[in-house]
């Protein structure tokens, strides 16, 4: 498939960095990094020209992309999906056996492989799959990959490759890891498309927001009321503050999923899905979400507590104003706290709206926009032969909604979550409990 073809069944149209990246991998032969700001498509840009330097005829692994996190892996296979141009790729990471995933890989038979370097190392070591027919590797997020604590795991992963393989180092970051290690040869052709005066897009519009007290979460509760439900990321610096702060949240009546590496990774890909289908408007999170998530649509960034770094800075504020889209960044400040001195934007004094107090005096609670939407469980999925389709038919035929009003659908093997309107997820419980889907009755609940 033509790679014109492609971007015409995802109706886009690239960006000058996808162009340049595409022009580079295709018709060029050196080992090449791509610097490029977050959220402007860069696992896009080498997939594309992937596309036609695999051999779609042969079934052996051609493609090695090593990402830092099970989260990116698994949302760079998604993008290859949604290309629909026939090439097979899987993700592997851990916390989930590694003999589960062989056996998905020897039905799949992938041509490209996303994984995180401890699992990979892991599948080569036990000859799960074959590096001699690897012709590129791909590092996404070198400079985390490239980070000491991956250094043994990089290292034992890049001599068990084929030496000549072609590789391409993507970041969002200027590439200082590269100085700083013996890992790889770092003779390579650069594509750089980050501005030096530019941190952050200039879509993203900076605020700061005063808290009167050390502890902010009254500040960031009127703050989150002021935002009327849209989607928001708050990220604070440490596990335990962030179920504190989510919690807290919840008991004000928000609808909050959070995040952070401590979680097993069904809880984190559970509350990754909340959020990104809109049955969770706010999302609390470590820094751990600011790398990887390819969220679209994220209104809000509130920094609760201030970044460590600059570039923990600007990869938290690259999940908003994706592609083209324009968002707000808050720095949440107590009587103690300055605007870090890397922030080189100019940042606007945010005032919270009057009405906001005035509702919770006349209320005694804060006003909470809910989300618009709500997670469903439907018990069926792969295994029974459930497609996308079965269930918007069994959803509007049974539950009395329209096509129009379902939202994302995730098929799992077992089971389906969809969302649907938060205010007949009720009806559609009710109305589909113990109704046949393809023949068989099944179960529906609600996923909290």
């Amino acid at each position: 498939m033509k790679i014109q073809d492609i971007l015409d069944k995802l109706g886009m149209i690239p960006n000058e960095m996808q162009k340049d990246a595409v022009d580079q991998i295709l018709h060029h032969r050196e080992d090449t990094i791509i610097l490029s700001p977050t959220g402007s498509g860069k696992t896009l840009a080498y997939l594309l020209p992937l596309t036609q330097l695999i051999n779609q005829e042969n079934n052996d692994v051609q493609v090695l992309v090593i990402v830092p996190g099970r989260e990116l892996a698994l949302q760079s296979n998604e993008v290859l999906t949604s290309m629909k141009c026939g090439l097979r790729g899987m993700a592997v990471y851990g916390g989930r056996p590694a003999m589960d995933e062989h056996r998905v890989m020897k039905n799949i038979r992938p041509q490209i492989i996303f994984g995180t370097p401890g699992r990979l190392n892991d599948h080569l070591s036990k000859n799960n799959f074959a590096a001699d027919c690897i012709k590129f590797i791909i590092i996404d997020e070198f400079d985390k990959c490239l980070e000491m604590g991956f250094h043994d795991e990089m290292s034992c992963l890049i001599e068990k490759l084929p030496q000549n393989a072609r590789k391409i180092l993507l970041s969002a970051t200027p590439a200082e890891e590269l100085r700083e290690q013996n890992i790889i040869n770092a003779h390579f052709k650069t594509l750089d498309f980050l501005q030096e005066e530019e941190q952050v897009p200039n879509r993203v519009h900076i605020y700061k927001v005063k808290s009167p007290q050390k502890d902010k979460l009254n500040t960031l509760t009127e703050l989150l009321s002021s935002f009327k439900g849209k989607s928001t990321i708050v990220f604070l610096n440490f596990r335990d503050s962030v179920e504190r702060t989510a919690s807290y949240l919840n008991e004000e009546g928000f609808t909050v999923t959070y995040f952070h590496g401590g979680m097993e990774q069904k809880q984190r890909e559970d509350s990754l899905y909340k959020f990104s289908n809109g049955s969770a408007n706010v999302m609390v999170a470590t820094d751990l979400a600011s790398r990887g998530l390819d969220i679209p649509d994220i209104d809000n960034i509130v920094h609760y507590h201030l970044p460590e770094s600059e570039d923990g800075y600007i990869h938290r504020v690259g999940r908003t104003a994706r592609w083209n889209s324009k968002g707000q960044s808050f720095f949440l400040i107590n009587p103690e706290e300055e605007i870090p001195e890397y922030v080189h934007e100019e940042v606007e004094e945010y005032t919270i709206p009057e009405e906001v107090e005035e509702y919770r005096i006349a209320h005694g609670k804060i006003e909470v926009t809910p989300a618009r939407m709500a997670t469903v469980y439907i018990g069926k999925g792969k295994k029974d032969k459930i497609s996308k389709g079965d269930i918007v038919g069994f959803l509007c035929k049974k539950g009395g909604l329209q096509g129009k009003e379902i939202g994302k659908i995730d098929i799992q093997d077992r089971y389906v979550y969809v969302a649907v309107p938060r205010e007949k997820q009720n009806q559609v419980i009710q109305q589909c409990q113990g109704e046949k889907l393809k023949g068989i009755r099944t179960v529906i609940e609600k996923v909290k």
